[in-house]
Parts: C-alpha cells; sequence; structure tokens
C-alpha cells in the first residue's frame, strides 16, 4: 500500500455559499466541506493504522479534506482501551491455525473481529464546533450505517445502552472510534458484508457474551457486491455530516 504523498499545499479556506443560487434559493451544495473517499481494498490491520495516524497528523495541518477510507483487513482481532483480554476465546495456537492476528489498539470499546467480507470505514475527520461531542458522533455513524442498509433493503436499529447496529437481534454493525487533539477522528466502523460469521466465535464480541452475530447477505439471502455497499455507505456518511463526496 503506498503511503499518501507528502508535501502537498494547505488546503485555503472552505468555500461560502453565495446569497443565492439558482431560482433565487441558497446555494447550500458549495458550502458543504468535502469528504474524499479512499477505496483502499485489502490492507493489512498494521498499515491501516499507521496510515490512519499519518492522515490525521496532515488533517490537523490542513493539508488533506476530510477522508473516509473504506478496506477490508485479513484476519485479525483488534483490542480496543476498554478490552478484557478474557475476552479473546482463541488462544495462540488455535488462532495461528485460523490466520488470525492480534493487536492492541488506541481506539475505544472491547474486543472486535476484522475479516474478509467486512466493510471497513475509517472517517479521518476534523470536527466541527457543533459536532465535537463523543456521543454525538457515535450517533451519527450509527444512523448513517442504519441509513445505508436501509438503502440497501435491510431494516436496521440501535441497542439502547449499546454502541452499533443491529438486525433482528444480531449485531450487524460494530463502531470503536479515537477522537485526538484538535476533533480529529479516526478508527470507526466495521460492517459485516459477506463476512464468515464463524470467526466471531473466538472472541466475546465487544464483550457481550453470546451476541448473535449477522451479516448483510445473511439477512437479505443474496450476494451483496461490497462495491453497492460502499456507495451506500459513503452517501449516508456524507448526508449525515453535511459532506460532500469526492469520490
Amino acid at each position: 500500500m503506498r503511503p499518501p504523498s507528502g508535501g502537498r499545499r494547505r488546503l485555503g479556506p472552505l468555500p461560502v455559499a453565495p446569497e443565492a443560487g439558482p431560482g433565487g434559493l441558497p446555494d447550500r451544495r458549495v458550502s458543504l466541506r468535502p469528504l474524499a473517499v479512499r477505496r483502499l481494498g485489502t490492507v493489512s490491520y498494521p498499515d491501516g493504522l499507521a496510515l490512519q495516524e499519518r492522515l490525521v497528523l496532515e488533517r490537523r495541518a490542513g493539508d488533506i479534506p476530510d477522508t473516509l477510507l473504506l478496506l477490508e483487513h485479513p484476519h485479525v482481532i483488534t483490542l480496543g482501551s476498554g478490552s478484557d483480554p478474557e475476552h479473546v476465546l482463541a488462544g495462540p495456537d488455535r488462532r495461528a491455525d485460523l490466520g488470525i492476528e492480534l493487536f492492541e489498539t488506541g481506539r475505544g470499546g472491547d474486543v472486535t473481529y476484522h475479516g474478509p467480507g467486512q466493510l471497513v470505514g475509517y472517517p479521518i475527520l476534523a470536527l466541527e464546533e457543533e459536532r465535537r461531542d463523543l456521543h454525538r458522533y457515535l450517533r451519527d455513524l450509527e444512523a448513517a450505517l442504519i441509513d445505508a442498509l436501509a438503502a440497501l433493503g435491510v431494516r436496521g436499529e440501535p441497542s439502547a445502552g449499546m454502541t452499533g447496529v443491529w438486525v433482528g437481534g444480531g449485531k450487524i454493525a460494530a463502531i470503536g472510534v479515537r477522537v485526538s487533539s484538535g476533533w480529529i477522528t479516526s478508527h470507526g466502523f466495521a460492517l459485516n458484508v459477506s463476512t464468515d460469521l464463524r470467526y466471531f466465535d473466538t472472541i466475546v464480541p465487544c464483550g457481550i457474551a453470546d451476541l448473535p452475530v449477522t451479516s448483510l447477505e445473511r439477512e437479505l439471502d443474496r450476494p451483496a457486491p461490497m462495491a453497492e455497499v460502499e456507495t451506500a455507505v459513503c452517501g449516508a456518511l456524507a448526508s449525515r455530516l453535511g459532506r460532500a463526496l469526492v469520490d
């Protein structure tokens, strides 16, 4: 994976909407912040983490716009800042047999699994002053994923007191984020599309014992092309955050 090139020019001031657009109505389109989308395919977890760390610095410096990374990881278990090591049920030998790596990470939340067929999204955003509330940001991500699922024909919903998205009692999307200095976000969400759900048996997902998990393909009972899912997620996230997609 090629890291972003250095030496990019700093972004100038964001465009301001004119007083009136076509038909005398305010033209809000030009006032939206851009959201650059990078579709990366399969990326190792360490490479994905290093890329996020670099982009966070570039976003804080104003060298890049808000950016959404979309990718898949090889089999990996990650431990959030609130993780209990006992929630990793597969020992080293079992993980080696299954080809699963294990990493500690700086995001919030407990233990989660990433693997092929799962759409992972890492929004690198500079949150506006009125959005500088961690709980609001988590709810915005949930709502965007619910909107995307609706566009794909599946009814998702939140669960009181928990973070993520459920379909019929099964968890279909996990969310774990980090907000660093300057209110720059990293990490994000993982949506099960065609994931082999048996791999979740190696952990206690999100620290919740006996938590059922599901996938988009299971709920649709048909294949769900990843490109179609990416498009739905991009549109829903841009809409919820008030951004203009640059894909």
